[in-house]
């Protein structure tokens, strides 16, 4: 069957396709539109589709919408009941609902020639743990965990996949949700809620979990599957933080106190579905599993032997979680992914096309990975633009920024490349083969989903990707997946010594990860980036901004 998957109501608006089971493509609006998350999560936006995502996919496999046999919406208004008697402050969201039972006629209007008989209703904690349970590799009959801000009553789903199903075991009903509670926190904080949550990850670890106590009244496993979950007084822990203020160190303990929390709640929940369902894997959705902390501490201290995370964790992944899940439902076999690289890619003669038109000087050096190793090994900053775009909110090594990781100055270098605040982390990228001789937690980790340790020994060798609490987010490469990469890698150890490569993505602060070759060119235009990567061809800062770059090579290859 050929099925396009949509996310649209809440945020992150995605488009994914899946073909006989196969996942063909999957794309999130904000690559296209520019805009960070697609769109702010209100009720007056909930009309808005994924358009351009999903031309693209169908464009991508030469179908147009009249060939496709279904298209699944990863949100069920026939589960939702209104929000008040539901226990939320959310007055307008009935409008929301509203929206979403009109989406197949809004479909229609996006996809002409759609059949608008053809869209299929899916409850979205489902679509999130279809996108998990049947996107990880060897999995098999396992358990699969999603939490998230909410669906259409709930706000977690504990699940188990056998065979080519999935059963529901556990749901947690709204008004208690860990992902409203850290929402909250975020906005208390100062940052932008539904967007910014990873910011106050980053901070709990500059502070001591001193208002635990308090937060565990609030906060707390119910010992049945599930959990409460409402009603913390933040202005009681701290006072708020405006967007422009410095943070405080109270700021930082409220931050860790609700990090620590969070992980005893899933530990918790995490330990009673391994009691019932006794499953060697794990698989994670839902926005709170972009918590790589969190993640880490699960796969250390919990029940199960394997942990696995999908890449688009968050609501974009529900695009390919209910396409998934149809086509098993269907009779077709879901196939694993074996990427994140699921998005927009440019063939070398495209790219010398559009570089010509910016008429802007290039070469096409003979080997573009070595030629990057050198850059960095001078400590250069390359932008690194190569294949397939990224599914998710992760930078792994296709729309990145690269640096030398045994400069401490480093990160605060990129941080202000990027324009953000200093107190967040860059991730390490490490040839899966030499991983374990530097960290040590969850292995391999392609997805950057976890943190890990770093070997006294290196600490001090790569500073600029250790963390203040000595742990990094690393991401393993594979070369057999990622030859480009892990090309790259090798030749940076040779002239180093050092097998890391400090990774970050391809974006300044606010703004949506680098997708085109537009976007790259602005992006390293208005940055002070050293190289630009893109394909097999370099672009050097200094060329680009000499006096004398109206050469006979500007414009062409060198």
């Amino acid at each position: 069957m050929r099925i396009l998957g949509i996310n649209a109501l809440f945020h992150d608006p995605a488009a994914a396709l899946v073909i006989d089971g196969r996942t063909v493509a999957a794309a999130e609006e904000e690559r296209f539109t520019r805009r960070k998350h697609g769109k702010r999560p209100l009720p007056f936006s909930a009309w808005e589709l994924p358009e351009r995502a999903a031309a693209w996919c169908l464009k991508r496999a030469g179908l147009r919408p009249q060939d496709l046999d279904a298209v699944t919406y990863s949100f069920d208004p026939r589960l939702a009941r209104p929000a008040e008697d539901m226990g939320l402050d959310d007055p307008w969201d009935h409008l929301r609902l509203t929206y979403a039972r009109e989406a197949p006629g809004f479909l229609t209007t996006a996809l002409p020639g759609l059949d608008p008989g053809i869209v299929r209703f899916v409850p979205h904690h489902m679509a999130h743990a279809a996108s998990s349970a049947f996107a990880a590799p060897d999995a098999g009959d396992s358990s699969v965990l999603v939490l998230d801000g909410r669906g259409e009553r709930a706000s977690h789903l504990a699940a188990r996949r056998v065979g080519d199903r999935l059963e529901a075991l556990h749901a947690q009903e709204l008004p208690h949700s860990l992902g409203l509670v850290y929402e909250d926190l975020t906005e208390h904080l100062g940052f932008l809620r539904s967007s910014d949550e990873f910011k106050v990850m980053a901070l709990a670890s500059h502070g001591r979990p001193r208002m635990l106590a308090e937060l565990r009244r609030h906060v707390y496993p119910t010992g049945d599957g599930g959990f409460h979950a409402t009603g913390v007084p933040w202005h009681e822990l701290c006072a708020p933080r405006g967007p422009d203020e410095p943070w405080t160190q109270d700021h930082a303990d409220v931050a860790a106190s609700a990090q620590a929390v969070l992980e005893e709640t899933l530990l918790d929940l995490v330990r009673w579905l391994h009691g019932r369902t006794h499953d060697r894997v794990l698989t994670l959705a839902g926005g709170v599993a972009l918590n790589c902390v969190a993640n880490s501490r699960i796969a250390r201290e919990g029940p199960f032997e394997r942990v696995w995370v999908q890449p688009a964790a968050g609501d974009a992944g529900t695009a390919l979680g209910g396409a998934l899940l149809l086509s098993a439902v269907e009779g077709d076999q879901p196939e694993p992914m074996t990427g994140a690289d699921l998005g927009r890619e440019w063939s070398d003669a495209e790219l010398g096309a559009w570089l010509k038109t910016a008429a802007v000087p290039f070469e096409r050096p003979p080997d573009i990975a070595a030629t990057v190793a050198r850059t960095l090994a001078d400590n250069g900053i390359v932008a690194w633009f190569q294949g397939r775009s990224e599914y998710g909110p992760r930078a792994l090594g296709h729309r990145s920024l690269l640096a030398h990781p045994g400069h401490a100055g480093n990160l605060e270098r990129l941080n202000d490349v990027k324009g953000r605040e200093q107190f967040r982390p860059v991730a390490p990228m490490v040839l899966a083969g030499r991983a374990a001789e530097l960290f040590d937690g969850p292995l391999p980790s392609p997805y950057m989903l976890f943190v890990h340790d770093v070997a006294q020994a290196w600490r001090d060798r790569i500073p600029a990707v250790v963390h203040v609490d000595g742990t990094a987010r690393i991401q393993t490469v594979d070369p057999e997946h990622e030859p480009l990469v892990a090309g790259m890698l090798g030749e940076f150890e040779r002239l180093t010594g050092l097998p890391v490569v400090v990774n970050t993505s391809l974006n300044t602060a606010g703004r949506p990860m680098v997708d085109d070759p537009r976007d790259a060119l602005e992006c390293f235009g208005s940055s002070p980036v050293d190289l630009l990567a893109i394909g097999p061809y370099a672009i050097r800062r200094g060329d680009l901004f000499r006096t004398d770059s109206r050469s006979d090579d500007a414009g062409g290859p060198r």
